[in-house]
C-alpha cells in the first residue's frame, strides 16, 4: 500500500499528518504511520485539538489532576495540548535527527484569538516553545497583517515557525519576506541559522470551495468549465514565487550562512467536493522541497490509489495564470476571495478554540473533587 507514498517522498514531498490525539500517540498508531506510511511530520490546529479532547479518549486522568489543582481553563488546555505535542515530537525525534531537522516536526498554534495582535502572538510563541521544550517543534503563526512582524521576531529569536492560513500570492510573498527578515535578525544576533526552520502553509481546497460556489451561482458554460482549477493554479503560482525568492540573489548571502529555505506546505488538502478525485490536492501538487499535510483519509486514499507521475507543478505556471485570469474575467474577484478566506480561517479556528475552552471547562467542573 505504500508504493504511492514512497514515490511521493522520493519526488521531494514530505508527508505530514494533519491530525493528532492522545489515542493516536498511546495506541502506537502514530509510530505505525511513521514506520509504514512514510509520515515524517504532524500538524495540529485548534479544530483538531477541539475534536480530540472533546472525544475524551485518554484525557480523563490529566483533566482530573488539573481539576484537583484548580487551574484555569486556559492553563488546562495549554497543559493538555502541549503534552500531546511533546509526546508526538518524541516519537518523531528519530526522523528529525535523520533529516538534520528538516522533518520530524510537530506544529502547535498560538491562541487564534491573538491573530490580530502582534506582541501577544510573539509572547505566546515564546511561551509555547518553552512549554513544549523540544527542538522539533514548529510554532504556528497565522499570516495576518499582524502576524507578519510576529513571524520576523519569532524567527529572529531562533524559534522555528509554521506560518499558517496563507491564501493569497501577495500575502505569501510578504510571508517569505518576513521569514528572511527574521533570519537577518537571527544572523545579527549570532544565532546558528542552520538550526532555524520554517514552512509556509498555503491553503488549497478552501480556494476551490469558495470560487466554485461563485462559479455555480453564475451557472454559465464558461463558469462550469472553470470549476476545480483555481486552487491548484493558486498553489502552483505560489511555488513559482518560492523558486523566485529562494533562488534569487537576495537569498545567496543567507544561503552561504547555512540558512534553510522556507518550504511551501500544502494545507487543506482533503477535497471538499465529492465530484473531485480524493487525491487531487496531492498528486497534482508534486514538487521538490515541499510538504503536504494530509488528513488520514487523504493519506489512505493516496496510499491506496494515488498515481504519482513526477513533478506536476513546474512547467505549469503559464497555464495556472490563464486559469486564474479566466475566473477573473467572469467577474470573480481574487482579492475578495482570498481576504474572505483569511477572515473565515481565523474565525473558524477561534470558534474551535472557544468550543475547546467550553468543553474543557465542563470536564474540569465534572471532575473537580467535592469540597470537604
Amino acid at each position: 500500500m505504500t508504493d504511492a507514498l514512497k514515490r511521493l517522498s522520493d519526488e521531494g514531498v514530505a508527508i505530514w499528518l494533519d491530525d493528532l490525539s492522545r489515542k493516536r500517540i498511546t495506541s502506537g498508531n502514530l509510530a505505525e504511520l511513521i514506520d509504514q506510511q512514510h509520515v515524517v511530520g504532524v500538524t495540529t490546529n485548534p479544530s483538531i485539538f477541539q475534536k480530540a479532547i472533546s472525544s475524551g479518549d485518554g484525557y480523563e486522568q490529566q483533566l482530573a489532576d488539573l481539576a484537583t489543582r484548580k487551574v484555569t481553563v486556559e492553563e488546562a488546555v495549554r497543559m493538555i495540548t502541549t503534552a500531546d505535542v511533546r509526546d508526538a515530537a518524541d516519537i518523531l525525534r528519530p526522523v528529525f535527527d535523520a533529516t538534520q531537522g528538516q522533518d520530524g516536526r510537530v506544529s502547535i498554534e498560538v491562541d487564534p484569538r491573538l491573530a490580530h495582535h502582534t506582541e501577544a502572538t510573539i509572547a505566546e510563541a515564546k511561551q509555547l516553545a518553552w512549554l513544549v521544550d523540544r527542538p522539533n517543534t514548529l510554532i504556528k503563526i497565522p499570516a495576518t497583517k499582524a502576524g507578519l512582524p510576529a513571524i520576523t521576531e519569532t524567527i529572529g529569536r531562533g524559534i522555528s515557525v509554521n506560518v499558517t492560513l496563507i491564501f493569497s500570492l501577495e500575502r505569501y510573498r510578504e510571508v517569505m519576506a518576513a521569514y528572511i527578515a527574521g533570519l537577518e535578525k537571527a544572523k545579527a544576533a549570532g544565532l546558528d541559522l542552520s538550526k532555524i526552520h520554517s514552512v509556509a502553509s498555503f491553503f488549497v481546497s478552501r480556494v476551490d470551495a469558495e470560487i466554485d460556489k461563485r462559479l455555480d451561482a453564475l451557472g454559465t458554460p464558461e463558469a462550469k468549465e472553470a470549476r476545480g482549477k483555481a486552487a491548484l493554479a493558486n498553489a502552483r503560482l505560489a511555488y513559482e514565487a518560492y523558486e523566485e525568492v529562494f533562488g534569487g540573489e537576495s537569498w545567496a548571502a543567507l544561503d552561504r550562512a547555512q540558512a534553510n529555505k522556507q518550504r511551501p506546505l500544502w494545507a487543506s488538502t482533503g477535497v471538499k467536493d465529492p465530484a473531485y478525485k480524493d487525491t487531487l490536492y496531492v498528486v497534482d501538487l508534486v514538487a521538490p522541497n515541499t510538504v503536504n499535510t494530509m488528513p488520514e483519509a487523504t493519506l489512505d486514499a493516496t496510499a491506496d490509489h494515488g498515481r504519482i507521475t513526477g513533478d506536476t507543478v513546474r512547467g505549469t505556471y503559464d497555464q495556472a495564470r490563464a486559469e486564474l485570469e479566466a475566473v477573473a474575467r467572469l467577474g470573480i474577484s481574487y482579492d475578495d476571495v482570498v481576504q474572505l478566506l483569511e477572515d473565515e480561517g481565523v474565525e473558524k479556528f477561534e470558534a474551535s478554540w472557544n468550543d475547546l475552552l467550553k468543553s474543557t471547562e465542563a470536564e474540569l467542573k465534572r471532575l473537580a473533587p467535592s469540597e470537604g
